[in-house]
């Protein structure tokens, strides 16, 4: 079969799906292509799920903090199979609910591996299709690991759909995926493990607010070895041995489980991009600040599949995704607007980042008012029997506005939100003084904070 479009979405995730219901609005022929369930990772692998699992852990958490202030939490104790059930009573209808507001939009929908002829056709099997437009939007994959045993490990979507959760899981790797699932695991019963090749982990936030982070894990049962890099991975009789090298030292850690939580790379490897004379690199698609493929006209790029500005969140892929769309429709130059995105680690508590770290601040010659609160003992923490939560708000002298804003407690991505706002419309940290917030409620804490 051989058809022709206006444009073809390579990738029916967040990006995807938003550019090619705008294109289909103003009348284009448009054909949305992925070879796995339509949704994409965050609402399918990713970000929605999880947090579904998280509130189990919340829960756990909630009733361990109030014990003995008048909460017996008795037997309580998560079912992960129910757990996994109400995760899937969200993620199972959720491909065929959004294909079929795909073609409510007028977006023919297509199945399977979409592959380069050249940077006007595309086949998917054994069929053709000539487009005037293309745009990848097609994610990213866990990154290749080179240890000896990498086979063994499972990754994020692979733990998504666990069954049973064992009682041992070793993650190797020191980001969101490592930390979030293992706050997860150790709430539900589990001693988890993770393992971070560099000194530090988290690197994209505050290093001061990763160390609360670590010390209240710690206590929770999230148990953090830095400067640990593993060597190979062996399946045993009863588990895994995993052989790691820390600060010199060969040591082995046997585990039911073993967690790719190393990073992820651009899914573009099906892709057949050389053969459309696609630049492309490790960090995704070459393409123009408006998000234009640099050698190629007729092909976009957005999202995690883009070699962009932007950090790798799901909302920064919409923003693309829909600029993208904009700048075809309009034949545009339009540059996405990165400013104040907030992005969230959702460990127990959570924390949250918006605009600049410190030194990054400080590199940039910004003479900044370093405003630290540990709001540990407040009225918000306290009411909840939590101990570990803190702010660290990065003011510009020159003219009062937030350029970075680092929080670590319950729901403080609530905050980041408000300060998102603020940075997003330039506004003073005396301006956000005058409003008056409900109270109580977690939102009146950040006058105080500023």
């Amino acid at each position: 079969m051989t058809a022709r479009f206006d444009l073809i979405v390579i990738g029916a995730g967040m990006a995807g799906i938003a550019a090619a219901n705008k294109c289909a609005a103003q009348g284009w022929r448009v054909a949305i292509v992925d070879a796995l369930p339509y949704g994409g990772t965050c609402a399918l692998r990713g970000c929605d799920p999880k947090k579904i699992l998280r509130r189990g852990a919340e829960i756990i958490d909630a009733s361990q903090l109030m014990r003995g202030k008048g909460i017996d939490d008795g037997q309580i104790r998560i079912n992960w199979t129910d757990l996994m059930r109400h995760k899937r009573g969200f993620t199972d209808p959720a491909p065929a609910n959004m294909e079929n507001d795909l073609r409510r939009h007028g977006v023919q929908t297509l199945h399977g591996q979409a592959q380069f002829v050249d940077a006007h056709q595309i086949s998917i099997g054994n069929d053709s299709h000539h487009t005037d437009r293309v745009l990848i939007a097609t994610g990213a994959r866990p990154r290749p690991l080179q240890f000896h045993g990498n086979e063994h490990l499972i990754d994020s979507t692979e733990f998504l759909e666990l069954e049973v959760l064992p009682p041992r899981i070793v993650f190797v790797g020191g980001g969101y995926i490592s930390f979030e699932f293992a706050h997860i695991a150790a709430r539900a019963g589990s001693h988890p493990i993770i393992l971070d090749h560099g000194p530090r982990p988290l690197k994209g936030f505050d290093p001061d607010l990763v160390d609360l982070l670590i010390a209240g894990g710690d206590v929770a049962g999230v148990h953090v070895r830095p400067s640990t890099t593993v060597t190979a991975v062996r399946a045993t009789a009863s588990g895994y041995q995993v052989q790691v090298d820390q600060d010199g030292t060969l040591t082995t850690i046997d585990t039911d489980l073993v967690v790719h939580g190393a990073g992820r790379v651009p899914e573009l490897a099906e892709l057949d991009l050389d053969r459309a004379g696609i630049a492309w690199c490790e960090r995704g698609i070459s393409v123009e600040p408006y998000l234009q493929s640099t050698t190629h006209p007729g092909v976009y790029a957005a999202g995690d599949a883009a070699d962009t500005a932007g950090p790798p969140l799901t909302p920064v892929a919409v923003i693309e995704g829909k600029v993208a769309a904009s700048n075809m429709l309009k034949d545009a130059s339009t540059v996405p607007d990165y400013t104040g995105i907030p992005s969230a680690v959702f460990t127990i508590p959570e924390l949250a980042r918006v605009g600049l770290l410190e030194t990054e601040a400080r590199d940039l010659g910004l003479k900044i008012d370093v405003r630290y609160t540990d709001a540990s003992t407040w009225y918000s923490s306290y009411r909840l029997g939590e101990d570990t939560a803190a702010a660290k708000i990065l003011v510009n002298k020159d003219d009062d506005r937030i350029v970075g804003a680092h929080l670590l407690g319950p729901d403080y991505t609530e905050h980041a939100n408000i300060v998102a706002l603020a940075i997003k419309l330039g506004l003073t940290t005396r301006q956000l003084k005058t409003t008056t917030a409900a109270y109580p409620t977690l939102g009146s804490d950040l006058g105080s904070m500023l």
